[in-house]
Order: C-alpha cells, then structure tokens, then sequence
C-alpha cells in the first residue's frame, strides 16, 4: 500500500509548523521533515521546540514519515559538499555529524525514518587518486549507524541521485547488501530513477524489497549534454548525448553537437587549436565548420533559466566547480539564442543524466511519468510506505503545488 506524503522541502517560504499544519489539511496522510538553513535547521533546534512539533503533530491526522538531512544544507552554492565521502575528513565529519542529528530528530519525535545521500566524485577524488569514495562512503555509513541504539525502530536510507556516487538502483541495492545492516535500506526518488534507469519500471520492480520510502515528482525529455574534459583518449557517444568540452589548458569550450558546432574562446584559436577542433567534430562525422563565439561577449547575470542551470552544473561529476561555473555564461546562450531558422539553439532544458529525462522535479501530472505503472510495479514486489512530494522547484508556487500534487496522485495512491 503507497499512503502519500509531502516534503517540507517545497514549502521553505512557510513557517515549519504552518507547513506542517497545510500539509495536513490538505489530506496528505504523511510529511517528510526536511532540513533546511532557514527553516529547520538543526543547529538551532531546542528540545523545546520539537516538543511544540510533536505535539503540533499529535494534534492533526497527519504523520511524519522521514527526516531529510537535506544535501543542500551546507553551503548553498556547492549542495551536497561536504558528503560522506568527501576526502577530507572534517568534510566528513560535518556530514555525520548532520546525519546523527537527523537520527536525534527522529527519535525525539518518534519518525522511523532518516534519509540521505551519497555525494559526487569531485575533482578532490580526480586529484587525490589513492582516496578510495566507496571506503569512505561505507566507513561514513557505519558510522551513522553506531548513533542508533539497539532499541530504537529507525532506519537509515540511501538515495541514489543522477550524477552521484550512488546514482542507479542497482548501486544502491550493490551498497546496502556491502554495509549489511537491517537499519540500512534504500529510499527511492521516482525522478531520480526515470532520469538514470534505462529500464525504469524493470529497476523499480527489482528495487522495491530494498525501498523504505519514495519520493515523487514528474519529469519530462532534455537536452543531454555532457560536460568533460578534454583528454587523449575521450570518446564520444552522440546518439546518447551532445558534449560540452572543457580545454583546461585554455579554459575554453567546444559544443559537439550535430547541428550547430560551437567553439567558445577567450582568445581566437590558432592554427593548432583549430585543428584539434576539426579532429574532434571529424571522429563524430560532424562535417559542417564551427562558430566561433567569444566568451567575453556572453551574458553572465541573472537568467530566467538559473534554476535548471545550477541543477544541471551540480550534478557534473569530477570537475571543479570554477570549471562548472564559468560554464554558466554559456548555457544561457545556448538556452537563449535562436538559429537562423529561428529555433532555439537548445530548445529544452538542460540534462545531465543517463536517459536524457531532466533532473528538475515537475508537479505530478504536468511530466511523462507514468504514475500507475510505477506504483503498481513497487506494490506488486512487496513496497509498502510513503510516497512523498519532493517539489523544492516550486516554493513560489507551494499552494498550487500542494493541491495539483494531492489530485493527480490520489488516483493512483
């Protein structure tokens, strides 16, 4: 059976226990308590205080379902760093430590459920070759789990994430059977999984006896583009995405795309340059000559597509965030400039993952998400939770949100 839920997550303009009190109107059965800096920020969190939650709680019909440690809580322009396998270990250590918080949370409030993530590879592990994430990862986990007593009813779950370390729900279910514990399981993310699952109702099916809790949203077809960097032996798939090439050793970009081919300069290219351009769109049969576009001229302020951009630029594994940032400027351009035929140079948002689906969660109904299938394929292979609302995109809009989540997935839940 699949009770639905909502993540305070999608509702950070509100007070915590407003949120909670519309969540409860609204009739969702179950909330997520979500971490957040200026909302429920565990660092300031008194044991007065949740003593008002849990009575608020025991007050309404509704029930806390899981506490997010939320990924984003640390430094707002770098989400999900440090992680739990960050290589220094007072990265480390500040990810344990929120996760144990989450653990105090839940048992002072009686929420059977803690959640979180893996973290990226970053160019800290590119650079550092002999620091081994999984170790880490695993080491961190066990970690968390000695902060659980052996009365206690809580559970401990992973995410997988696009992008991430733990990325597909066969490394998640790969890593709970390494850690081997009963108090670590996995938590699935519907989004997630249609973004990095090729086979997404088969993996749901096999994924579904590991599965603790869900979260739902919609999603719908991108524009994949994989940003790398350049090196001797790269090797390009354009039949799975078009690429973004970093030149380190001019901090310049090559758009390989069959369409329009751009090369994106600081400096103009000499004649080496170009041919190493022409060598590269030759090996993907791109015949047709690049533009060139001089970086300086691009728009770097506030755009309309920030949003989706900086969810696409976190999620770019082992790169340096200066590399992710000044890359910024231009997928603006390409979001924004029209082709001599008057379509837009990217005409869909921006995607990172391995199908091509966005990682932007999308209110329930207003995607391509098949909702019966998936839920019927975890139902029938023994899931039984909640599914809860994970809409941080749509904070502006939460009462919309709320209420056309609650009426598409009632029909299904």
């Amino acid at each position: 059976m699949i009770k639905l839920s909502y993540s305070t997550f999608g509702l950070t303009d509100l007070d915590f226990l407003h949120s909670i009190e519309v969540v409860d109107k609204m009739g969702y059965p179950g909330i997520e308590l979500s971490f957040h800096r200026d909302q429920f920020n565990p660092f300031d969190i008194t044991d007065e205080y949740l003593a008002v939650i849990k009575k608020r709680l025991k007050s309404l019909e509704v029930k806390a379902a899981c506490v997010a440690t939320a990924s984003h809580f640390f430094t707002p322009s770098r989400p999900h760093e440090p992680s739990l396998m960050s290589p220094d270990l007072a990265g480390r250590k500040r990810r344990i430590d929120l996760v144990r918080r989450g653990l105090d949370v839940a048992r002072k409030l009686g929420v059977p459920l803690v959640t979180f993530g893996s973290g990226f590879i970053r160019d800290e592990h590119v650079t550092n070759p002999s620091v081994n994430p999984r170790e880490l990862l695993v080491d961190s986990i066990h970690q968390c789990l000695r902060s659980i007593r052996d009365d206690e009813d809580i559970t401990l779950l992973i995410e997988p994430e696009p992008g991430m370390y733990i990325e597909t729900l066969a490394q998640g279910m790969e890593l709970v059977n390494e850690v081997s514990s009963p108090r670590f399981q996995l938590h699935l993310d519907l989004c997630h999984n249609y973004c990095s699952e090729q086979n997404y109702l088969a993996a749901l099916s096999n994924a579904a006896p590991y599965a603790k809790f869900l979260h739902v949203s919609d999603a719908q077809e991108g524009y994949n583009l994989k940003l790398v960097k350049m090196s001797e032996n790269l090797t390009l798939d354009l039949g799975f995405a078009n690429y973004l090439i970093y030149f380190p050793e001019y901090a310049e970009y090559l758009l390989v795309d069959r369409d329009h081919p751009i090369y994106f300069y600081d400096e103009k290219p000499g004649g080496g340059q170009k041919k190493c351009i022409e060598s590269i769109l030759g090996a993907v049969n791109i015949s047709q000559p690049p533009a060139f576009v001089d970086y300086n001229e691009l728009f770097a302020g506030a755009s309309p597509f920030d949003s989706e951009i900086f969810v696409y630029l976190i999620s770019v594994a082992g790169l340096s965030y200066d590399v992710l940032e000044r890359a910024r400027p231009i997928l603006i351009y390409l979001r924004s400039t029209k082709d001599k035929n008057g379509k837009l140079l990217m005409d869909k948002m921006v995607a990172n993952t391995l199908t091509g689906i966005v990682h932007f969660h999308e209110i329930p109904g207003e995607g391509t998400m098949d909702f019966a299938a998936s839920f019927k394929a975890l139902t029938d292979n023994g899931f039984s939770g909640y599914a809860s609302v994970e809409l941080y995109h749509h904070v502006q809009s939460w009462e919309k949100a709320l209420n056309d989540s609650f009426r598409h997935l009632s029909q299904f839940a």
